[in-house]
């Protein structure tokens, strides 16, 4: 009997437990729910990054632009600093012009990839902005940019401007990681087209499918899943965070590559062989895709933009890649505009710099020199007579 009373006991004494534990996973899950709802009730009330909602991309529609007419935050860091509020217009790209099919004035498209989405200055201080007021009521200017882009995604967007919209003349943005992320042996991204490599290794086009799911909705639709994501660069801390393991737990800890021209310096034989065979099948494609005599197509080169940065950027990756881009661009005929010729004088004159101080994109000097060298080219004297 005594037994059985003790065994009882013991079980009242567990059933207690194991509902204290209940409670108390219980208060501390509400407690967490609290603490997230207060949280995310303040951010919404703070300049988050709202991200730009892209839509999804497949065979039925292949071309890569924005969810249309929805404004948009653009902040940088943990402070929310650097706040840009602007619009992704009817057409579903970042730009305070709605976009129109029927009109007299001829059409200029600029195409690129964040340098020219242009998240981080006010419309009016972007390249494209810069033109489209200067050449008001002779050019219309129309961008066509996202973040993130490549080489062979310009094509896509060039291509797009060409047939849908019906532009007369295009400027086509490269930046440094534009070479090898146009390969897929380097990119993964969704939603660009990319070059694949065939069996005999010859590279060809292809789309590579986006298709957002219920978890990137939601993100979207939470300030503080923006917060982590955007504005404290969630990839970036995840990267921090495996790299202080390592060292500490030892492995295989990633070496941190120097950088030239906003991209990895070194150029290793894989990298070369990869980004040159993609300037070469870009080159390729062009007439085809874009659809525009020779003389329509303009590209500008960013470059290093400081005499010392020009100096220690030599042979490394970008270097390599721009010289040839440029050799290969006016070989064929292409009009190349090194913006280094422009920024290096410019800042030797001034002091001034092109970039944000904790941003390596281009502030609105940079965009200003960047507008500067487009309307005193060729391609807008031809644009205009």
């Amino acid at each position: 009997m005594q037994q059985q009373i003790d065994r009882s006991a013991a079980d009242d004494g567990r059933m207690t437990r194991r509902s204290a534990l209940v409670h108390l996973l219980t208060l501390s899950a509400a407690s967490l729910a609290i603490c997230l709802l207060l949280i995310e009730g303040v951010l919404r009330l703070l300049p988050v990054s709202s991200g730009l909602r892209s839509l999804p991309v497949n065979a039925e529609n292949p071309v890569f632009h924005f969810t249309p007419n929805q404004p948009f935050v653009h902040s940088l860091g943990w402070d929310m600093h650097n706040v840009v509020r602007g619009r992704v217009n009817n057409a579903g790209w970042v730009n305070d012009q709605d976009y129109v099919r029927e009109n007299p004035l001829p059409l200029l498209a600029v195409v690129g990839d964040s340098y020219i989405e242009a998240q981080q200055v006010p419309y009016v201080d972007s390249m494209h902005g810069g033109l489209a007021r200067a050449l008001e009521g002779r050019l219309r200017v129309y961008s066509f940019a996202a973040a993130g882009a490549p080489l062979s995604q310009y094509l896509i967007w060039a291509g797009h401007a060409v047939r849908a919209w019906g532009a007369k003349g295009v400027v086509i943005n490269i930046v440094g990681n534009d070479f090898d992320e146009s390969h897929a042996s380097y990119k993964t991204g969704p939603g660009f087209w990319l070059y694949f490599p065939d069996a005999s290794g010859q590279l060809h086009l292809r789309l590579n499918e986006y298709r957002p799911g219920m978890i990137i909705s939601l993100a979207r639709h939470s300030a503080l899943a923006r917060y982590v994501i955007i504005n404290l660069r969630l990839h970036e801390l995840i990267f921090r965070v495996k790299s202080l393991a390592e060292l500490i737990f030892g492995g295989p800890a990633a070496a941190a590559s120097p950088y030239a021209g906003n991209t990895a310096a070194p150029a290793d034989a894989a990298r070369l062989h990869a980004s040159l065979a993609v300037i070469d099948a870009f080159f390729r494609d062009l007439p085809s895709i874009v659809d525009l005599p020779r003389n329509r197509v303009l590209f500008t080169l960013d470059g290093f933009r400081y005499p010392d940065a020009v100096k220690a950027g030599a042979g490394s990756y970008f270097d390599l890649m721009r010289q040839r881009f440029r050799e290969k661009a006016q070989a064929l005929g292409y009009a190349t505009i090194d913006l280094d010729e422009v920024f290096v004088p410019r800042h030797r004159r001034t002091g001034e710099r092109f970039e944000f101080a904790d941003d390596g994109h281009w502030n609105a000097s940079g965009h200003a020199v960047a507008a500067e060298a487009v309307t005193s080219s060729t391609l807008l004297g031809q644009l205009l007579h």
